[in-house]
């Protein structure tokens, strides 16, 4: 009896090791860019998403897209549709660049939590510890549209790194936000973060230091340029630019090579053209001009780095990065940051709903109970996106990464992602 005991628990011992070796290993594997056959799909199913991607690109509800499905570490999907460039019929290709825009604040998330977890940020530390014009913060009481004059109120308690991370701060937009603050932003000088600016990223957030809040800190979310102040803050604690600190602590260590502030000449034809709609809904290519922003932005050598919304990516790049937080922070046998902080970075921050049923994390818009039950994306699962049309979401109940990558907004056939997700999930058959 008691030989079969021990027999028994050595055989336990050594499944436990084998598990958890199988896991280490997982968690270590490369992303090959090849594709591998997942027998979790029936790829009779799966082909539904060229069928209605192409769909979009004939009809010409779309000029080009690229979408990238990883299953258990591995690539399982990965293709380019339609053109990089409608007019000279250039195709797009699997690692086409993308203008990723707001997909840049969950890297700007992440370099703030490496340096949370090494002890140089609080995330409850107060924002005028680093920018002493955030000191005494004000909130918006009364705004006159035909000078953009203002009255404020004192506002209830200081910012937080926290509140900078989940949106609930008060800060808003310039050019996206809403008028009012639009207004004051812009004749302060104080950009959406897209261009080329002489002054630095600190010379900009001190002035928004110096302007009211749209409402009281951490009273509700407000989408705004929270993210741009951690990247300023990254550059303080780090004593180097937020491109650097990116480089060393996160692309390199990734294996993320077509990453970019500053998209190289050389892979300058890979960027695929950035599409809009006339009044007709009719496919336009996005003029230098229209909204203020130049699309080119990302070929013009600049110093002032958007920490929200200044990268540049491939679909592939980025699902490493996702693979990386849904390996507990773990990627090519390198700890970018410890299981628990990316279990920390993917955990609900609020008491209130933030985007219809979903929760908002540390950087992510998190699934609900609720929202899970609506649809199909697990309980969980971390998503967001960037405004020219790129999504993204990483089920960690089923271990799966998707992207969806277009240049097209505003966008009147904007369904295209929640119809590839339901053929995703419609085709999983374990």
């Amino acid at each position: 009896m008691k030989k079969n005991i021990v027999l028994n628990f050595k055989k336990t011992l050594f499944l436990a090791v084998v598990i958890f070796a199988t896991a280490i290993n997982s968690f270590s594997q490369v992303l090959s860019y090849t594709t591998t056959k997942s027998p979790s799909f029936d790829y009779s199913k799966l082909a539904l998403i060229d069928a209605e991607v192409n769909k979009y690109v004939s009809n010409h509800w779309l000029v080009g897209s690229t979408v990238i499905i990883v299953k258990d570490n591995k690539v399982v999907y990965h293709k380019g549709f339609g053109y990089a460039n409608e007019a000279s019929k250039t195709p797009m290709q699997e690692n086409a660049i993308y203008r990723i825009m707001s997909q840049t604040k969950a890297i700007t998330s992440l370099a703030i939590m490496q340096l949370y977890e090494t002890g140089k940020i609080g995330l409850d530390q107060k924002v005028s510890d680093f920018i002493p014009s955030f000191k005494k913060p004000t909130v918006l009481k009364d705004f006159n549209a035909a000078d953009s004059s203002y009255t404020t109120i004192p506002a209830k308690r200081e910012l937080t790194i926290r509140d900078l991370l989940t949106h609930t701060s008060g800060i808003d937009y310039t050019d996206i936000g809403s008028k009012n603050m639009s207004a004051i932003y812009t004749k302060a000088g104080v950009p959406s973060g897209l261009g080329k600016f002489k002054e630095t990223l600190l010379d900009k957030m001190t002035i928004l230091g110096s302007l009211p809040l749209v409402h009281q800190p951490g009273e509700k979310f407000t989408y705004g340029l929270n993210t741009d102040l951690l990247g300023c803050i990254v550059e303080i604690v780090s004593g180097t630019t937020l491109e650097n600190y990116f480089q060393k602590n996160i692309f390199d260590p990734l294996g993320m090579k077509d990453t970019y502030f500053n998209v190289p000449a050389t892979k300058a034809n890979r960027m695929p053209t950035v599409y809009t709609e006339n009044e007709a809904n009719e496919i336009i290519e996005w003029s230098p001009t229209f909204r203020n922003l130049n699309p080119n932005y990302p070929l013009a050598q600049k110093t002032y780095f958007s920490g929200g919304a200044g990268l540049s990516s491939t679909a592939y790049d980025y699902a490493i990065f996702l693979q990386m937080i849904l390996n507990g922070g773990k990627y090519n046998g390198k700890q970018i940051i410890a299981p628990r902080t990316a279990a920390i970075m993917i955990s609900p921050q609020m008491d209130f709903k933030t985007n219809g049923n979903d929760d908002y994390s540390l950087g992510f818009s998190i699934t609900s109970a609720k929202s899970a039950n609506l649809n199909l994306r697990n309980k969980g699962s971390f998503s967001w996106g960037g405004y020219y049309g790129t999504n993204y979401w990483a089920d960690p109940v089923d271990h799966l990464v998707v992207l969806v990558m277009t240049q097209h907004t505003p966008n009147s056939h904007g369904d295209l992602t929640s119809k590839i997700e339901r053929i995703i999930y419609g085709s999983m058959v374990k």
